[in-house]
């Protein structure tokens, strides 16, 4: 497998292999950094690829795979940490991570009360990133029309998500 094959089959994954490792890391950083490391399995791997047929879902489990032996890994060092160990800058690290959790929780909250075209449509867009070809063939809808409900979907959402976030800060 040349270079060009590699990018073809592999990193339109990317976002999905992203979501899948953010949702068992817990955070971007360590999400990011086991992508990074499955491509450069995938790249190592790349002579004994061939007969995959489905890199998307090959993909995606080796994310997992890599996610849980990380988490693994991290557990038996944390249990094996004396207390002195911890520091300020995880602390404040779980502290970013819980306010842009409640920030996600916020979001998800406000999409769910949108219009239903409007909710199905930013959910199968920005959620599931599935092209607007996608989306034509499962709402039955043209392009023009999904693109005017995504804006003022996001429109929306940004808007009442602002305003809860100035009204938090006063």
């Amino acid at each position: 497998m040349d270079v060009t094959d590699f990018k073809q089959q592999f990193l339109p994954c990317h976002r999905k292999l992203f979501r899948v490792a953010f949702q068992l890391m817990g955070n971007a950083q360590d999400a990011e950094d086991m992508v990074q490391e499955a491509y450069l399995k995938l790249w190592n791997k790349r002579g004994q690829l061939n007969g995959v047929l489905n890199a998307e879902a090959y993909s995606v489990t080796l994310i997992k795979n890599l996610c849980y032996d990380a988490l693994r890994r991290n557990q038996l060092d944390e249990d094996g940490r004396a207390p002195e160990e911890l520091n300020i800058s995880a602390d404040f690290n779980i502290i970013s991570e819980m306010e842009w959790r409640d920030e996600v929780n916020q979001v998800q909250r406000l999409i769910s009360q949108l219009p239903r075209q409007q909710k199905h449509v930013m959910i199968l867009r920005d959620v599931n990133d599935c092209s607007f070809e996608e989306i034509e063939q499962a709402t039955g809808l043209n392009a023009v029309n999904i693109r005017v409900l995504l804006s003022r979907a996001r429109k929306k959402i940004r808007e009442q998500f602002n305003a809860i976030v100035e009204y938090e800060t006063r």
